[in-house]
Order: structure tokens, then C-alpha cells, then sequence
């Protein structure tokens, strides 16, 4: 240490020294900060501050020594070798570039050294390539052993240097890493001017062609200068850098708490990109910030957008696994880091797609069946029959459309009787069984509700549409069979294009009518258009659309006939009967209006309607007689039909006792539990129930075991011309001998004629009912058997008397009681 003390200042001008430690300091901050741009920067500006940073740092490390050199002062003439200079600015210009390229290519303490002992043994190189060049007339004797130390501590310092840089980034960092190679450029070129000793030689000539040490100096001042402004510029950008920087993260921090994508760019590249378009497209932000918006979204909507329209626009986003995202793109222009750049939103519209999809499905298809809806089917239609004409016009004869309407039939007894998830059930069972009896062309559609239809293109002949309506009701009937009566059957209406109709309207209009035919003649069928099916089918709609305004009209009103005991004659009780008085068609016959109320729905609110009306009476009358009142299935099936009949009960004051409902076998047959459980609860209620029309449709002894009822009404079809027919007549007295045997009641219906009764009486039936017992009339003519006195609102007084008629038969008497007033409106 004292040698290379005693060289500095004994050997050296301490001022050309201090300069060359200032210029020496000052390249080395500039290198440390231009080694902080080399690390950071993208692949494609490496290069460049990679180049101005060994250029600093080179052109710093050769000034500092020359000028140093200057500083030394031998006593003896010396000069410089031009090559050997140059070549000693090279060296150290290249090496410290293979050294910082070293220690930033990757990150990691091992090429963080690696790098800077490169750099420093570019130091060492370049001093010893200058010394080389220092030409004196004396030899030049080395001290191995400090030139060691001045490689190993020179090397050992800049390795250190770039450590501290790179391995702990900040300004701390910044300071020491450029003191540390501040101390390596300086104690190498120190210790190794320490390890010169020179011996005056007289027979050693300088070359001509060298230096001499005031034209070094000049270089030296150049280099130094080109230091100065490299270090000033390096300052700068380092300054504006860190402006730049800061903004940038502010801009990124905003940027990410937006929940679309950011792009920002530079022309066509990406220069940073948030972390929703990173999470979006799969790819990380740094990725990103080196791709081009090309590599994004393609070459056409690259250019849209640099074009700067505006516009939002919708493109697709090529992720990291090359999928498509359909995304919408907005650009606008925006100030960042002091330059115009480009901004881009990228929204993700992928829902948005599914929602317009779903949109799409739901305006074109049916949700329930996947089947075409109203829409799609007029379009179609509509497509159809404008082909068909056109096929006509060009080949002379076209093939024939046929147009099916279908209707489920009691598909509302359903919906009401077991609810609506079994109605829905039902539908998607109909479109399957449907859909797979159809060809390829050929349209099946749901209208709504039970209503479906099918559209059969370039059909052969009218008879084809006929094969698959057909099938289309076998493959029902199977699906019937496999699920034990678990579905409904359909009514199919066919019209034919260009036979029946010439344009769409009229198409729907005659397929509708001829589904009102199939629905009318036993339904489970179908029925071709005809002409004559126009009227009947208008009539029948209009005559379903007044039934569901009857009732809120007051259009209804119930008549009562008696039932009477046979052998006595007494009193029994009034079956109540439903009668609809049309403001312009008059008296409709129950036989007309009951049927279409069935098919049209309107059934259970007319039920409900008479119940409440009939108790509504008979809680009026004095004398307590009962009222029976019939009930249809899809009252029977309701689960709330226990509970509407105790409400009636108790809002109208009847007793329990006194109510009779009359039940069909055919009603019970619909669903036997749920039907045996209303019943059980009704009878719970104090209520009487009562089997009617027995001997028609689905009687069965196993009913009359089965259900809790209280009477037996034998079918008025069985009654007439009992007396005459040996046939009928053995049929009553078995179900006469039934009822005796099960202790139930029997009713007659349809007791005309004294024979008749006569017959009734002997065969020992207990209640009768019919036009010779009594014909139906309203309750006031009957004031005298309920009790109840006729108002004076024009009823004549002798309007409710009742005659008694007694008549001897061979093997009894008879009572029989007649309603004068009825018996003279006969």
C-alpha cells in the first residue's frame, strides 16, 4: 500500500489525479443508470441502450486512464502508440458490452457476477493494452505480484458493483454499485501503476510515429467530453424515465381497476395492457406489452382501429390456446408519457352473445319443446306456399302443402287435474311422438298451449297428408299403451295448398275448421277441409267464446226436478239442472253448450257456478228436502273441489245432509285414487254422493265396492219401455237386486209413463225421476214442497200448488204428485 501511496504522490500531479477520479466517478453513475435501462428494457431497445452503455463505460474507463497517465510523471521523455490506444478503447468498449450483456440476458446472482467479472477483466485489459502503448526511453520493469492484486481486486470490485445494481434495485443501490466500480476502474489502474518501475535507457528510441502526451491529453479531454454528454444524457433519460415510469404505473394502477380489457399503444404495438385483458385472453401483461395489436385481432381490425373511427366495433380475441373470444373493441386517442398513443377498451361479450343466442332461441323457438313457434312457423309457411307457387308456375303442376293443425284433446282436464308440470310433461311427450313420425322437410310447430301443426312440403297426393296425420295418432296411441293412459289423444285438421286455400290466412282458417270437424265427431281422429265445414265451425267457436262470458253475464239459471219415493210418493228431493238462456240464440240445449263447455274449458266454472246457486236455494227451503246436483270430472280431480264444497256449505247455511252430488262412473275412471280420496273427503263433510247414469259407459261392480257411495241412478235408457222389453227389464231388476244387496238406494230415471212406474213399483224401486213424476221447472213452482211462498213478482199464487193424484195399480197403490203449473207448460 505504501508503494502505490508513494506512486500517487510522488509520480503523479494530484490534480490531473483528481480529475481522473471525477471523470472516473462520473461514468461510473452514468454506466450503473444505463445498465438499469439495458435490464428493463424490451427485447428490441436492448440492443440499443446496451450500445450506449458499454460507450459510457468504455469511453470512461480509457479517459480515466490516460488522463491518469497524464498525471504520471516519469522524469524521462515518453509518448503513446496511436494502434495500441485505440485498440485499448476498443477492448474496453467491447468487454464491457459482453459484460453488462451477461449480467442482464438473465436474471440471477451467478450471471449478475459472471458479468462483472467480464467487465472488470475489460478494465484490466484495457489499462494493459494502454500501458502498452506508453512508449519511454527506459525499460519498463514489472511487479508481478501487484499486478495480481490490482486483476484480482479490480475484477473482484466491478463484479460486486453489478451485484448491488441489478440484485437490489434502488437508489441506495444505485450510489454504492457506482462507488464500487468507481474503486475498481481507480484501484486497478493505481496498484498496477504501483507495479511499474522504469530504467532510463538511452539506446531506447521512441517511435516517430506515437503521441506525444499533450495530443493524448487532447484525446483524453474529447473522450471525456463525449463521457460528459453521454452521462448528461443518460441523467436526462434516466430522469424522464423515472417521470415517464411513475405515470405509467399510475396509468396501469387506473387501468387495472377497470373490469374491461386496456390496451395502450403505440401505432400497431402494445406497450402496456392491464391485467383484465391479461386474465381475458390467457397471456400475461409482459407478453402482451411485446405483441402488436395484429397478433390480438388480426390485420383488418388492427387497421380499423389505428384509423382511429371511433366506432365500437366487435372482433375476436385469439387467446393463448388460439381460441376466438368475441370481444367489442373501442379506441381512443390519449397523452401517454408525453407521446400520442392509442388507447383500446376490450369488452367481453361472450354472455351478451349467449343472451342474443337465447334471445334468438326464445323468438323462434318454443322453450317447453324445442319446437318452432307461431313466429317461425308463418315464416315458413309463408316460404312454403310462395315455393309451391313457384314450383307450380315454372313446372305447370306443383306437389301439394299440407297444413295440420293439432289439438290436444281435455288437455286442460290435465293441466287441472294433475297440474301444470304434468301438462307440460304431457306436451313434450306429444312433440317427441310427433316429431319422430316426420320426414326430413317437413315442420312441426307449437302455436301455444295444447295447439300444434305441421307443415308437409311436395307432398304426392292429398292422401299422403291423410298416412301422416295417421301416424302421427298411432304413434300417440303407443305412447298411450307404454305409459298405462298416461297421455291425451289429438284432433288433427288438414287443408291443403293449392286445393283448399290460394294464400295463408285461409289456409289456417280451413285447417282450424276441419279440426273443429275431427274434435266434434269423437276426436282421437282426423278430418280434411271441406267447404260445408265452414259455418258449423264458426258457430262452434262463437258458441265456446259466449259460454266463457255466461256466467259473468247471468245468462244460466237452474231449474229443479222431483225425485219422489216410489211406494209412498213422498217428497225426496229436487235434482238441481243447469239452463242457458243466449241473448240472441234463445234456449240452448244442455246436449248443445255441455259438450263444447267440456272442450273449451269453461266446464269448471259453470260447476261452480250451479253448486253455489243450487245450495244457495235449497239453504232457502222450510222443508228439508235434498238437492242433488251433478259434477263433472274436472271438478271431481280438482284437489281443492273438498274445500270449495264445505266453503259453499258454510257460506250458503245448507246443511251437509242435505247435499247429493251426483258422480259418472266415467269421471271416477280418469284417476281412481285421486277420485277415491275427494270422495272419501267429501263424504267426511256430511255430504251424500250418488252414482250416476249407472249402466252406461264404465260400470263396474268393482266401483260400487270401491267408492263410498250412498244411491245408485239407473241410466233413463234403461227405464223406457221397461215394461214392454223382457231384456231391459232383467237388467233393472239386477240392478235393482244390487242396490237391495249392497243396502244402497236406487233412483229411476226417465220415468215416463204409468206403466213405467207401475213396473218400478212392483220390482220394489225406491226413488223416482221423470216427466210423469214431475218435469223440470223453476223453484217457484214448487213453493208448496219446499215451503217457501212465491213472491209477487208476476208467479200467479197457484203457480206453486201441487195436485195429489192417487191411482190403484194391480199389486199396489201409488202416490203420485204433479206441479200443476208444470203439467200444463208441457
Amino acid at each position: 500500500m505504501l508503494t502505490v501511496y508513494n506512486c500517487i504522490v510522488n509520480e503523479h500531479d494530484l490534480r490531473l489525479v483528481a480529475l481522473a477520479a471525477l471523470i472516473c466517478a462520473i461514468s461510473s453513475f452514468s454506466a450503473v443508470n444505463l445498465l438499469r435501462h439495458v435490464e428493463q428494457s424490451a427485447s428490441r431497445n436492448r440492443h440499443a441502450w446496451l450500445l450506449i452503455a458499454a460507450a459510457s463505460t468504455g469511453f470512461g474507463i480509457w479517459a480515466t486512464h490516460f488522463i491518469a497517465m497524464i498525471a504520471f510523471t516519469p522524469g524521462i521523455p515518453n509518448a503513446y502508440n496511436a494502434e495500441l490506444s485505440v485498440a485499448s478503447l476498443a477492448v474496453s468498449v467491447l468487454l464491457t458490452a459482453a459484460g453488462m450483456w451477461i449480467a442482464t440476458v438473465r436474471g440471477g446472482i451467478d450471471h449478475y457476477l459472471v458479468g462483472g467479472a467480464v467487465l472488470g477483466i475489460g478494465i484490466a485489459a484495457m489499462h494493459y493494452t494502454g500501458m502498452a502503448a506508453f512508449e519511454v526511453e527506459g525499460r519498463i520493469v514489472w511487479n508481478q505480484l501487484l499486478v495480481a492484486a490490482s486483476l484480482g481486486l479490480g475484477i473482484a470490485l466491478a463484479a460486486l458493483s453489478l451485484l448491488v445494481v441489478l440484485r437490489w434495485p434502488s437508489t441506495l443501490a444505485t450510489v454504492l454499485g457506482a462507488v464500487m466500480l468507481t474503486l475498481a476502474i481507480c484501484t486497478l489502474h493505481f496498484i498496477a501503476m504501483a507495479a511499474v518501475s522504469i530504467y532510463p535507457d538511452s539506446s531506447i528510441e521512441i517511435s516517430k510515429f506515437t503521441i506525444a502526451p499533450m495530443s493524448q491529453a487532447f484525446a483524453a479531454a474529447a473522450a471525456s467530453l463525449i463521457i460528459l454528454v453521454l452521462s448528461a444524457t443518460a441523467l436526462r433519460i434516466d430522469l424522464r424515465f423515472r417521470r415517464h415510469r411513475v405515470e405509467a404505473e399510475r396509468m396501469h394502477g387506473l387501468a387495472n381497476a377497470a373490469v374491461e380489457g386496456l390496451i395502450v399503444c403505440d401505432g400497431n404495438r402494445i406497450v402496456s395492457a392491464n391485467d383484465s385483458i391479461a386474465a381475458l385472453s390467457g397471456i400475461a401483461a409482459g407478453t402482451l406489452n411485446t405483441m402488436t395489436l395484429d397478433d390480438l385481432f388480426g390485420e383488418r381490425i388492427a387497421s380499423a382501429l389505428t384509423a382511429g373511427s371511433g366506432r365500437a366495433q366487435e372482433a375476436d380475441l385469439r387467446s393463448r390456446d388460439d381460441n376466438r373470444i368475441p370481444v367489442e373493441l373501442i379506441a381512443r386517442g390519449i397523452d401517454y408519457c408525453g407521446k400520442p398513443h392509442l388507447v383500446v377498451a376490450v369488452r367481453d361479450i361472450r354472455e351478451r352473445r349467449k343472451a342474443e343466442q337465447e334471445i334468438m332461441r326464445l323468438a323462434h323457438y318454443d322453450p317447453l319443446t324445442g319446437l318452432a313457434n307461431r313466429r317461425s312457423f308463418t315464416a315458413r309457411l309463408e316460404a312454403e306456399i310462395a315455393a309451391s307457387a313457384e314450383a307450380g308456375k315454372s313446372a305447370g303442376k306443383g306437389g301439394q302443402l299440407a297444413l295440420m293443425l293439432l289439438d290436444l284433446d281435455r288437455f286442460k282436464e290435465v293441466n287441472d287435474l294433475y297440474g301444470h308440470a304434468a301438462g307440460d310433461a304431457v306436451l313434450q311427450k306429444v312433440a317427441h311422438c310427433a316429431a319422430s313420425v316426420l320426414r326430413h322437410g317437413q315442420m312441426l310447430a307449437r302455436l301455444g298451449g295444447d295447439e300444434f301443426a305441421i307443415i308437409a312440403p311436395n307432398l304426392p297426393d292429398p292422401r299422403a297428408a291423410g298416412r301422416i296425420a295417421e301416424a302421427v295418432l298411432s304413434a300417440l296411441r303407443q305412447e298411450n299403451r307404454l305409459s298405462q293412459g298416461g297421455m291425451v289423444s289429438t284432433s288433427i285438421g288438414i287443408a291443403l295448398y293449392p286445393l283448399d286455400a290460394d294464400e295463408q290466412a285461409a289456409l289456417v282458417s280451413h285447417a282450424d275448421t276441419a279440426l273443429y270437424r275431427a274434435k266434434a265427431e269423437g276426436k282421437d281422429t282426423f278430418r280434411y277441409f271441406e267447404a260445408s265445414m265452414g259455418a258449423e265451425a264458426r258457430d262452434r267457436r262463437s258458441l265456446e267464446q259466449d259460454l266463457r262470458q255466461a256466467v259473468a253475464r247471468g245468462e244460466f239459471r237452474l231449474v229443479y226436478q222431483p225425485q219422489k219415493e216410489i211406494s209412498s210418493g213422498r217428497m225426496i228431493g229436487f235434482e238441481a239442472l243447469l239452463r242457458w238462456q243466449h241473448p240472441e240464440r234463445g234456449e240452448v240445449p244442455p246436449s248443445v253448450f255441455i259438450p263444447v263447455a267440456e272442450d273449451g274449458g269453461s266446464i269448471a266454472q259453470i260447476g261452480e257456478w250451479v253448486l253455489a246457486a243450487a245450495c244457495k236455494e235449497a239453504a232457502a227451503w222450510k222443508n228439508p228436502l235434498t238437492v242433488a246436483v251433478n259434477v263433472s270430472a274436472v271438478q271431481l280431480h280438482n284437489l281443492d273441489f273438498s274445500r270449495k264444497v264445505h266453503e259453499v256449505l258454510l257460506r250458503t247455511g245448507l246443511a251437509a245432509s242435505r247435499l247429493e252430488l251426483e258422480i259418472t262412473e266415467t269421471a271416477l275412471v280418469k284417476d281412481m285414487p285421486r277420485a277415491l280420496a275427494t270422495l272419501r273427503q267429501i263424504k267426511a263433510l256430511g255430504v251424500r254422493v250418488a252414482m250416476d247414469d249407472f249402466g252406461t259407459g264404465y260400470s263396474s261392480l268393482s266401483n260400487l265396492r270401491a267408492f263410498p257411495f250412498d244411491k245408485i241412478k239407473i241410466d233413463g235408457s234403461f227405464i223406457k219401455s221397461v215394461d214392454r222389453n223382457g231384456q231391459v227389464a232383467t237388467i233393472v231388476r239386477a240392478v235393482l237386486g244390487l242396490g237391495r244387496g249392497l243396502g244402497l238406494p236406487v233412483l229411476a230415471e226417465g220415468v215416463e209413463t204409468l206403466d213405467e212406474l207401475r213396473f218400478l213399483d212392483a220390482e220394489d224401486c225406491d226413488i223416482g225421476q221423470g216427466y210423469f213424476l214431475g218435469r223440470p221447472g223453476p223453484i217457484e213452482a214448487f213453493a208448496e214442497l219446499t215451503g217457501v211462498r212465491a213472491a209477487d213478482d208476476g208467479v200467479q199464487e197457484d203457480a206453486g200448488r201441487a195436485t195429489a193424484k192417487v191411482e190403484r195399480a194391480q199389486g199396489g197403490s201409488i202416490l203420485m204428485v204433479q206441479p200443476a203449473a208444470a203439467a200444463r207448460s208441457v
